[in-house]
């Protein structure tokens, strides 16, 4: 009898091992796992699976939603300022406007008196009466400036409260808009999650029927080959990673026994041999 191969962790005996190449040395090597072919084909089955579900966690994370909803987040955060600082800005002007219609009535009220004064003939000298239509005067030209401050903070104010305004009715839309998008995507979650429900509940099913040790490396393989564990023999080309095995690959897999669990020698993950294998 001949010499029996090495074989590569978890069970992958290499299909052109190196001669000189001692077990005991090679960090690689594990006895040699066996699993019936019927259950070999199940593993593609449970690999569908779980293609399917990374299918949907990507569905799920790249939903068109989430940038819609991040932009118009942005969107409202800038409206948000805006919509405070046109508020900030009325009320300022509101204060302002306060404070000069304060200043007209006091001049107002002071040169009602002045000319109270001078209507009553209480003032007589010839010096006073000049001062005092002077004061009137210059009363009268100040509170004419000070309603004219009063005019022009008005339109600011009416200007301030025209862009808040507008800034509530855009604040109030684009929350809309943030509202029907977060419903879609709450709505696309649940068709998601729902799916995602029922391929697991099928997973467990159908690999609670593959015998744990083939399971246990199926799902070791997966998380180090980007989700994917085992692949079909088909044509002779593993679809794993697409690559055409050559003539002593292909000789030792149609050497290997029925329940002889093969790996790939170029990918290394679980080749299984159905009647579409080519060989």
């Amino acid at each position: 009898m001949g010499t029996s191969r090495p074989r590569l962790e978890d069970g992958h005996r290499p299909l052109d091992r190196p001669r000189g190449v001692q077990r005991h040395t090679d960090p690689n090597w594990s006895p040699q796992l066996n699993a019936a072919p019927a259950d070999q084909i199940r593993l593609l089955d449970v690999q569908a699976l779980d293609v399917r579900l990374s299918q949907l966690a990507h569905k799920r994370k790249s939903l068109p939603e989430h940038a819609e909803i991040e932009s118009l987040n942005k969107d409202l955060t800038q409206l948000r300022d805006l919509h405070v600082a046109a508020q900030t800005e009325e009320s300022d002007c509101a204060r302002e406007q306060t404070k000069a219609e304060q200043d007209v009535d006091q001049v107002r009220q002071r040169a009602a008196r002045d000319q109270q004064r001078l209507d009553s003939g209480a003032v007589t000298s010839p010096r006073d009466l000049e001062n005092l239509q002077h004061e009137i005067a210059s009363l009268a030209k100040r509170q004419g400036d000070l309603e004219d401050v009063v005019l022009e903070v008005m339109e600011r104010r009416e200007s301030a409260q025209e862009r808040f305004e507008e800034l509530t009715g855009r604040v109030a839309s684009v929350e809309g808009k943030i509202n029907d998008a977060t419903a879609r995507r709450d709505a696309a979650f649940e068709e998601i999650d729902g799916e995602v429900a029922s391929v697991t509940k099928e997973r467990q099913v159908i690999a609670g029927s593959v015998p744990e040790d083939l399971l246990k490396l199926y799902d070791k393989l997966r998380a180090k080959e980007a989700g994917v564990g085992a692949a079909r023999l088909y044509q002779r080309r593993c679809e794993g990673c697409q690559l055409e095995l050559n003539i002593t690959e292909l000789n030792e897999v149609r050497a290997a026994a029925p329940d002889e669990v093969v790996r790939c020698e170029n990918c290394h993950r679980i080749l299984v041999r159905t009647s579409e294998s080519g060989l």
